[in-house]
């Protein structure tokens, strides 16, 4: 029962609902969805009918991840930061059947963010052109609806790991490379032990200061300083990368990491080439979705055979179904985020996803999820 109505939802999304929100402004969308995701969060028989009817829990699709602070994952799926900036939307992620969410990016200042419109949608390509520029309400405001929905998920006992992305203020304030690691500090400081995981974002490409961090000896900087913030020992983090780097640049940046206290990757974020795509040139941003899969998954797949050993991975980019999750899977990564498809495919899309990644790896011989990881390498 519960299956024929994902599908039929699924169904209705994109033939009825999206074709309406696509004929207006993304940016309005995107406020409206975040809004209306937050109402049902608070609505509780708006939250037990989606709690009820997107539900779908497979044991082949749990792992224990000691690697990453001995989290405990129900499935692999995960929402990507930029979604949420605010962490306004735990109860309804978690209520569609992700097992965690990366909310943010924040900052240690408020940020308005770039000029709008934010997001231009690429249909033609499955993907969106964003330009949001980290708008946020601050760390001081952000961890405290954070460690709610943290404190939540503990107090009922639930396996749904609260994450967020810190980054730096990008505002005329933005100084030099020390005070950037200082807004990085403030905001790991001001977060740790609120949440299940941080992730460092370095590479936000819509920025005032641009990416100083991708840089090695910048990098090895600004890491020195966070391996000092006080938090706990088992406290996780993960490092967003970015995308647009040869193997060697990235390698780069992957043996300055593994000396520093990092258990994970992100790989990887938006997509600055548009070589080979129809875009309007005046408008702003960078690629998500589709456009960033194959660079994604080399990556992934290049840092799993070298530093699979010291590093998890989370893969990000282009996952529209459970054979695009299941890629990343193969190539090394233990958890997969998704943002575009939502936009594309609506929220039943992920019990849908965790069904037929089940049986992708029932077909494959496998008995759980953590056996797959790096076969494909």
């Amino acid at each position: 029962m519960r299956y024929f109505f994902q599908l039929s939802a699924s169904v209705i999304y994109q033939r009825i609902v999206k074709p309406i929100l696509f004929k207006c402004s993304p940016d309005a969308v995107h406020d409206a969805m975040v809004r209306f995701a937050e109402f049902s969060g608070k609505n509780a028989p708006l939250r037990g009918f989606v709690d009820y009817s997107m539900k779908y829990d497979n044991a082949i699709l749990a792992q224990k991840l000691d690697r990453f602070g001995g989290l405990e994952f129900t499935n692999p799926f995960g929402l990507g930061a930029g979604f949420d900036k605010n962490a306004l939307t735990s109860v309804p992620i978690e209520g569609i059947g992700l097992s965690f969410a990366t909310f943010g990016s924040t900052t240690a200042r408020e940020c308005q963010g770039n000029a709008r419109p934010w997001f231009h949608r690429l249909p033609e390509y499955k993907s969106l052109m964003v330009n949001a520029g980290l708008a946020n309400r601050g760390v001081d405001k952000v961890s405290k609806t954070v460690e709610e929905a943290y404190l939540r998920t503990i107090g009922k006992g639930s396996k749904f790991n609260v994450g967020l992305s810190i980054a730096r203020t990008n505002d005329a304030f933005a100084a030099d490379d020390t005070e950037g690691i200082s807004d990085y500090a403030t905001s790991l400081s001001k977060i740790a032990g609120k949440c299940a995981f941080v992730e460092v974002n370095i590479s936000c490409p819509n920025t005032f200061k641009g990416e100083p961090f991708v840089d090695p000896k910048r990098l090895d900087m600004l890491l020195t300083t966070l391996d000092n913030v006080k938090r706990e020992s088992d406290f996780p983090v993960t490092l967003k990368m970015p995308s647009d780097k040869t193997w060697d640049e990235f390698k780069a940046l992957l043996d300055v990491i593994v000396k520093h206290n990092v258990q994970a990757v992100t790989i990887a974020n938006l997509r600055k080439d548009r070589n080979g795509m129809d875009i309007d040139p005046t408008w702003k941003g960078n690629l998500s979705g589709k456009p960033t899969e194959n660079t994604a998954n080399n990556l992934i797949k290049q840092t799993y055979k070298e530093y699979g050993d010291k590093l998890l991975i989370f893969g990000l980019g282009g996952v529209f179904n459970a054979a695009d999750a299941y890629e990343k899977i193969l190539c090394g990564a233990s958890l997969v985020e998704i943002v575009t498809v939502l936009m594309f495919k609506g929220p039943a899309i992920v019990p849908l996803m965790k069904r037929d990644l089940a049986k992708l790896l029932k077909r494959d011989g496998y008995s759980n999820i953590s056996e797959a990881i790096g076969k494909g390498v």
